[in-house]
């Protein structure tokens, strides 16, 4: 499991709960002046999580103000790059930075550079619900180290390109943080800074100027995201993937040979994951398996039942009576999911 902490205001005395919420507020950014219209009747709650050098930390609060001065700059300052997606429940977030105004609702992103002032409120009395991320700036490898002032402060859309993919992992991994091990940090970093420098490259238009093992880890990351979107198309295959990203198959092939996993393999893995949870799914029952085989992208029934049987170790219908009768075959039989690297978890 990865190291991660929580903190939460319900156990606390009414009274404390707002000075705690600014005493963890500067422990995992910077210090700043915090305000909020419901301070005597404060709540938050908050779980941090390590990666290695970074961390994010999905939070929900009240109202509230961040105002870094540059007197709390002089006293402190760790150097960080702050990034927010802003999430579904939340007001919106008003952010004044470095010359730029915006005000951010779900499924927005803004960044924030502790080196300078900034001035963040949540609209009224909405609260505040988003994944705050934090990264230092030594560690995001940008051709050029004034790159940054170009989108501070700006509302950048999690919804396209590199920004819908850093929010889908962003989301997946705060909702899903006990599936990964604590040696999977390192890689789970790398990943977040990769998607970072590539959404803030390309915001400038700079992403020629990126070193190019990191412009290749971008692409086998837009590759992942579009098969993870498009699994259910029987007619996704390594040759469609590699012409919808203007590849040729055996480039398209050169690029996953580090991963470990073939394009094909992931497409499949995806495919059967997918059976597996409908399978599993009462609302569907009254699907036939067929059904659901041709719904998650197979043609053929029994090239779906030898692939299933292949990785899970029972028949589709097999484990269908297992999950209704609430004993899972991984603990009947001992059988495990397959393996398959994927950056980007499904959404």
């Amino acid at each position: 499991m990865l190291a991660e902490s929580v903190f939460h205001t319900d156990a606390l005395a009414r009274s404390d709960r707002f000075g705690s919420w600014r005493e963890r507020f500067t422990d995992t950014l910077a210090p700043s002046e915090i305000t909020s219209p419901r301070a005597d009747d404060f709540w938050a709650r908050q779980q941090l999580v390590h990666l290695e050098d970074a961390w994010l930390w999905p939070v929900s609060l009240c109202a509230s103000r961040y105002r870094r001065t540059p007197r709390l700059i002089r006293q402190s300052d760790p150097e960080l790059l702050h990034m927010t997606l802003v999430l579904p429940g939340s007001g919106a977030v008003h952010v004044d930075h470095n010359g730029h105004r915006s005000a951010n609702a779900p499924f927005d992103l803004y960044f924030l550079d502790t080196s300078r002032p900034y001035d963040v409120s949540s609209d009224g009395d909405s609260p505040l619900v988003g994944v705050g991320v934090e990264i230092p700036r030594s560690r995001l490898q940008l051709p050029d180290a004034g790159a940054l002032s170009g989108v501070l402060g700006r509302r950048l859309s999690g919804r396209r390109g590199f920004g819908a993919l850093l929010s889908q992992f962003l989301v997946q991994l705060s909702d899903e943080t006990s599936a990964y091990e604590l040696s999977d940090a390192p890689r789970l970093n790398g990943v977040l800074l990769d998607l970072v420098a590539g959404l803030v490259s390309r915001e400038l238009d700079a992403e020629a100027a990126l070193p190019p093992e990191t412009r290749t880890r971008n692409l086998v990351l837009t590759i992942r995201s579009f098969i993870l979107r498009n699994f259910r198309d029987p007619r996704l295959t390594p040759q469609t993937v590699a012409a919808a990203h203007h590849l040729s198959t055996r480039h398209l092939h050169r690029l996953f040979q580090p991963e470990g996993v073939t394009v094909a393999a992931l497409i499949r893995h995806r495919r059967l994951e997918q059976a597996r949870r409908e399978l599993a799914d009462p609302a569907l029952l009254g699907l036939p398996v067929q059904a659901i085989a041709a719904r998650c992208g197979f043609t053929a029934s029994a090239h779906f039942s030898r692939a299933f049987r292949g990785a899970y170790g029972d028949s589709p219908s097999e484990y269908r009576h297992a999950e209704q009768r609430g004993v899972g075959l991984s603990t009947v039989r001992g059988t495990a999911r397959p393996r398959c690297t994927s950056a980007i978890p499904a959404g």
